[in-house]
């Protein structure tokens, strides 16, 4: 049977999710649709591309990955279709899908073409989800190959994070991402610490822990999470709101080794 995911930043007041699973529901009615979130920030494509990022290889392959999240929609930015390791992608070329193309071992991308063929052309040109995406997301649930809905696409939009740097016995990134928690994931991967016991973030000397509970109630400390970046955070408390940091700003780290 086939499985479709469904990542947009429509949130779920305004009835456009109900709108997508309409057309989803019509046109491949045996679909197993998941919901994987609605709340992506409006238009935030880095935080779109690394919440696909955290799933797409973890369902099966022949899952059609449906992701909308579209700032440009009715500009000339093009829609695409593609296949990775297996797995299907639907969405706006923008950016979105970055981490797939970073991590998959083989892709193929086709740029969708609305008005002729198999596409129809969009009712609407500020929803182009329900118009567009959504049915090409439904026609590769029912076996349509993704090279039936346009031309090959070789060079698609790939965002890219700005490199870590060392300053001395500094290293100096910034924060990629904030989680409802308040924890702020960096650019810094656990090698650039290695074993150090402590970290220090703009003079704030923060030790380093395996896991939340290693901490006592309200203690800052920073760790490698679950997509092997290293993560400043806060036991039952959100580290945003201690350290006053947020996506985009800089931290500095520097490494003490173990006594």
């Amino acid at each position: 049977m086939a499985r479709i995911t469904l990542l947009t930043d429509f949130g779920t007041g305004d009835g456009y999710v109900g709108a997508v699973k309409g057309i989803l529901a019509s046109q491949a009615p045996t679909a197993i649709l998941d919901d994987v979130s609605h709340d992506i920030p409006p238009g935030d494509l880095r935080k779109a591309s690394r919440v696909l990022g955290r799933y797409w290889k973890l369902f099966p392959p022949g899952t059609v990955h449906l992701v909308v999240v579209d700032p440009g929609v009715g500009t000339a930015r093009r829609g695409l279709a593609l296949v990775a390791d297996g797995r299907f992608f639907v969405g706006p070329d923008n950016g979105v899908f970055s981490r797939v193309f970073s991590e998959a071992e083989t892709w193929e991308c086709f740029a969708l073409e609305a008005g002729s063929g198999l596409l129809p052309a969009p009712a609407s040109e500020t929803f182009h989800g329900r118009d567009w995406f959504a049915p090409a997301a439904a026609l590769l649930a029912t076996g349509t190959p993704p090279s039936d809905l346009g031309e090959p696409f070789p060079d698609p939009v790939v965002l890219t994070d700005g490199e870590p740097r060392r300053e001395g016995e500094w290293m100096v990134g910034s924060v990629v991402e904030q989680d409802r928690f308040g924890n702020l994931a960096t650019d810094l991967p656990p090698g650039l610490v290695g074993q150090a016991g402590e970290v220090s973030v703009e003079g704030t000397r923060i030790p380093f822990c395996r896991t939340y509970g290693d901490a006592s109630t309200g203690g800052l400390i920073a760790l490698v999470d679950s997509d092997g970046r290293v993560e400043l955070a806060v036991r039952d408390g959100s580290a945003a709101a201690i350290l006053g940091m947020g996506v985009g700003d800089e931290v500095r780290v520097r490494a003490f080794p173990r006594a």
